[in-house]
């Protein structure tokens, strides 16, 4: 098959190309770097010629709600009416579970009005919601450190590697739509506090961490939120097996 990834330079997009190609299928990478602005349009119509699938894996690091719900939307928007013209067959979307709880997260909201359009538009579409990346609980104390201390909210998550996040979305977009949404996660349940914990201490930090729900996650996401429904599909990798590789420093952590 001939499949387009948007985002293709972040982690995802690139664990995702290597994914799609190592099964056999033809690539179309989408980004700025490609001449390819999905933000825009530029570049799609001729991009997208001749493909059978595309997956979404773009994304913005913004912390302003209306600045990411206009970013999502007009991505979402620009990729459905390209795909449209060009025949596309399949549109898959990697978004994150726990959507339907009505959290503040601001990225959530930008997350819930892609899902929308894409549920509602004109391509055949299937939806993966993944868990958080195991090296999110670190980066979520990087944005809090000060001082040698961070806040970090005790968030009961099932985190998943960026290998297995890839593998599913290019098995999910070389079959047929599934018009639903599929949760995918890691096979184990870890608390947010004790991964930040563990995570520093593989990578030699010193930053002392003090649990709290004032913080850029509340309550609202206390409890079973964060992980993933009944049917979820499950990656192989654990924390542990994530760890003893090496506990990368990347700055990925979620869509």
């Amino acid at each position: 098959m001939r499949i387009a990834v948007a985002g293709a330079t972040g982690r995802i997009g690139r664990l995702t190309i290597a994914a799609l190609e190592g099964a056999g299928h033809q690539t179309v990478p989408l980004s700025r770097a490609t001449g390819v602005d999905a933000y825009t349009g530029s570049g799609l119509a001729d991009a997208l010629r001749g493909a059978d699938a595309l997956i979404d894996v773009t994304n913005n690091p913004s912390q302003d709600r209306a600045e990411i719900v206009d970013f999502f939307g007009m991505v979402t928007q620009n990729l459905l009416a390209a795909e449209e013209k060009a025949g596309v067959r399949h549109h898959v979307l990697l978004s994150i579970v726990g959507l339907d709880h009505n959290t503040r997260a601001p990225h959530y909201a930008g997350k819930r009005e892609q899902e929308r359009l894409v549920a509602a538009g004109p391509v055949p579409w299937s939806i993966v919601r993944a868990t958080q990346f195991h090296d999110f609980a670190a980066m979520v104390a990087g944005w809090t450190e000060k001082d040698g201390a961070a806040t970090i909210a005790p968030l009961l998550v099932q985190p998943i590697a960026h290998e297995d996040v890839a593998a599913i979305l290019a098995d999910v977009a070389a079959g047929p739509p599934l018009g639903a949404k599929l949760d995918i996660a890691g096979p184990e349940t870890q608390d947010l506090v004790d991964m930040a914990r563990r995570t520093l201490a593989a990578r030699g930090q010193k930053i002392r961490l003090i649990p709290t729900w004032r913080g850029p996650f509340g309550p609202d996401m206390a409890g079973e939120v964060m992980l993933p429904g009944e049917g979820a599909k499950l990656g192989p990798t654990t924390f542990d097996d994530w760890l003893a590789a090496g506990a990368s420093d990347g700055r990925s952590g979620r869509v």
